[in-house]
């Protein structure tokens, strides 16, 4: 019994550092002021509307697949669907794969709100801090969940458009770690197994 505790402590240990060292360190980088005032402009508050689906079934089928899928990361059912329908809208907005950004989410911080990187990154999508003073304002809070999603689909959004669509060079640069293979394909295993999904 002492060594199955000893096992699992050990275990969560080493995933726990291993989340860590996934987790986002953004290289801050001289943007134009063309640039900053795009991303200023997509950073800037607007809430979620109520229709975010084109087709209310459709949406409400990827609803209830995806919030039984995010059960063991976020137990209440009612924050788990505000945060899966704030995940869908922000994404799309961004013209983002929203599967893709859940498979990010998983990677970064393991769902977790509150998590802070060993480098400083905030929230869901481990968004550095120095994005607030680029493209932000400094009442913007980092862990609130639509600006930490905002923030994160603007700046993977940013780093695509600069890669000129090349995902894995676009999430190596999320991370603060491109050219090195293993963030980008943890990213791109978390989307295609566990959050691929396919419309009826």
């Amino acid at each position: 019994m002492l060594i199955r505790k000893l096992d699992y402590l050990i275990a969560s240990t080493l995933l726990a550092i291993a989340m860590n060292a996934m987790a986002g360190a953004q290289v801050e980088e001289a943007l134009s002021d063309s640039v900053k005032a795009i991303m200023q402009k997509s950073v800037s508050d607007t809430a979620v509307p109520n229709k975010i689906f084109t087709n209310d079934l459709q949406g409400r089928i990827w609803l209830a697949d995806m919030s039984d899928r995010l059960k063991n990361f976020m137990p209440q059912q009612a924050y788990r669907e505000d945060f899966l329908r704030s995940v869908y809208y922000e994404a799309s907005r961004a013209g983002l794969d929203v599967q893709l950004v859940l498979g990010l989410i998983q990677v970064e911080s393991g769902f977790k709100k509150y998590a802070i990187s060993t480098s400083g990154a905030r929230g869901y999508m481990q968004v550095m801090p120095f994005w607030v003073n680029d493209i932000g304002a400094p009442d913007q809070n980092l862990f609130h969940l639509r600006t930490n999603l905002r923030y994160g689909c603007t700046i993977l959004r940013y780093y695509l458009d600069i890669e000129h669509g090349d995902l894995f060079r676009a999430l190596g640069r999320y991370n603060g770690s491109l050219g090195q293979p293993e963030y980008p394909n943890m990213v791109l295993s978390a989307w295609r197994g566990k959050w691929s999904y396919k419309p009826l």
